[in-house]
């Protein structure tokens, strides 16, 4: 006889308790642990087991993995160079932010190579999806819709069909019916996403599927969700910005951190083929608290507008705001500026942006933020052909970043003049035609900056 046990699941982190808790003890989040019904049954082993060997590595073949391109170039980039047959890539985002919208537009490119395409939807209807298709111009004969909740039964329609490129939008909404837990909790999303990691290696269809995300960022569901895909994208941007952000965090079949940047407009997602040129086509010239960074993002070199504002406070504790930057660095940096260099910021608010609507968090940008803080404080501009690179410690010293070359050569190429490196990288990266400048501590760079 089936056994019938009551548990109770974390929403968050997928902590299981014996009874209800407020708290739950795994992540200490608050009212996240919901009542599910579990039936188990005993197994019984029939037949012979069949034994896996061990082989020696040197024995195994070595096969690259074949892939094929999305026809979205910016896409194809982030994945490393296109897609791999028999993988499942998990892509999350803000609800509203673009990526029905992104995934629509990759299908309808791979189903004009001649490749044919399942859109599984539990969110929209196929009316809607064919009205949305229309505005967007991506309508096609061999792009397949099916709105379908029931994942045993999208599973047997996939099966029939045979796609070579399957989207399951979204992975919240699908549920398999053999769990009594309601579809979006923690039992169901990992269930349904190991039927389809089963399901596209064992057909070799590449899976994409889409999964929203929790107020603090992170995949709705249990954070071992984003441990059974082969890869894990993040579409982010801003609402009120027009620009969207498409970033690997993992991936098995290429490198980690790489960046896509797409812009939003009516008739959907067009590619943006040079981001630092789009991001920094609205600076000023000669504003105070305005300096240009050069961030990595993967293997693409980023260059940033970041402005600054230093006020005196009207209150009795000063603001520290960020946006797109880390807090706790900005904090650090202000406290080495007022503890070194004798830069009297303890007494006013202090605001920092990352213009366009991008988040950076690499050291290397330090020097940048510092140089527009002190723009910011003394009012007065810094010159509009410099770029700022390099970390700073907390003795105010400059300290060496990774790849400087080839941050050099984007800034070469958008026409910048003068660049500001830390002192033990200038004899080996230099760009003909751009000015290199050493320093050792932040003052060196104020003093040569202004």
């Amino acid at each position: 006889m089936p056994k019938t046990k009551t548990q109770y699941v974390c929403q968050s982190c997928g902590h299981v308790e014996v009874k209800w808790m407020g708290r739950c003890p795994g992540c200490g989040e608050w009212n996240t642990l919901i009542e599910e019904v579990t039936t188990s049954s005993p197994h019984r082993v029939t037949g012979s087991l069949t034994r896996s060997q061990a082989l020696p590595i040197l024995s195994i073949p070595a096969q690259g993995e074949r892939r094929f391109q999305t026809g979205v170039q910016e896409c194809d980039y982030v994945l490393g160079g296109g897609v791999v047959p028999g993988s499942l890539v998990l892509i999350g985002g803000d609800p509203g932010i673009g990526k029905s919208t992104l995934l629509l537009q990759v299908s309808h490119a791979i189903a004009r190579s001649g490749r044919r395409v399942l859109y599984i939807s539990g969110e929209e209807s196929a009316t809607q999806i064919r009205l949305r298709a229309e505005r967007l111009g991506t309508v096609h004969d061999d792009l397949f819709v099916l709105a379908e909740t029931d994942l045993d039964l999208a599973i047997e329609a996939a099966g029939q069909l045979r796609p070579d490129f399957l989207i399951v939008d979204s992975i919240q909404t699908v549920f398999r019916p053999g769990l009594t837990s309601a579809p979006g909790s923690v039992a169901q999303v990992r269930e349904c996403t190991g039927v389809l990691l089963r399901f596209a290696k064992s057909q070799n269809i590449a899976t994409f599927i889409v999964g929203h995300v929790t107020k603090d960022g992170a995949i709705a569901g249990p954070r071992m969700l984003e441990h059974m895909v082969d890869a894990v994208l993040y579409f982010e941007g801003e609402r009120h910005h027009m620009y969207r952000v498409l970033r690997a965090v993992k991936n098995r079949f290429g490198s980690t951190n790489e960046l896509a940047v797409f812009e939003m407009r009516d008739d959907g997602l067009r590619e943006v083929a040079n981001p630092s040129l789009l991001f920094l086509s609205e600076r000023r010239v000669m504003a105070p608290g305005s300096a240009v960074v050069a961030a990595m993002e993967g293997r693409r070199p980023l260059l940033l507008e970041v402005q600054a504002l230093v006020a005196p406070t009207s209150f009795g504790t000063p603001r520290r705001m960020t946006t797109g930057a880390d807090l706790q660095r900005v904090n650090m940096l202000l406290a080495v500026l007022e503890r070194r260099l004798g830069l009297q910021v303890g007494a006013s608010d202090a605001y920092v942006n990352v213009a366009g609507g991008v988040r950076v968090d690499e050291p290397a940008v330090d020097l940048g933020i510092a140089l527009a803080l002190v723009s910011s404080h003394r009012d007065r501009p810094l010159a509009h052909g410099d770029l700022y690179i390099g970390e700073i410690g907390l003795t105010a010293e400059v300290r060496a970043v990774t790849r400087l070359s080839e941050r050099l050569r984007e800034a070469r190429k958008l026409g910048f003049e003068r660049c500001f490196v830390p002192a033990a990288q200038t004899m080996t990266d230099s760009v003909a035609g751009l000015e290199v400048v050493p320093v050792q501590s932040v003052q060196d760079a104020i003093q040569k900056a202004f």
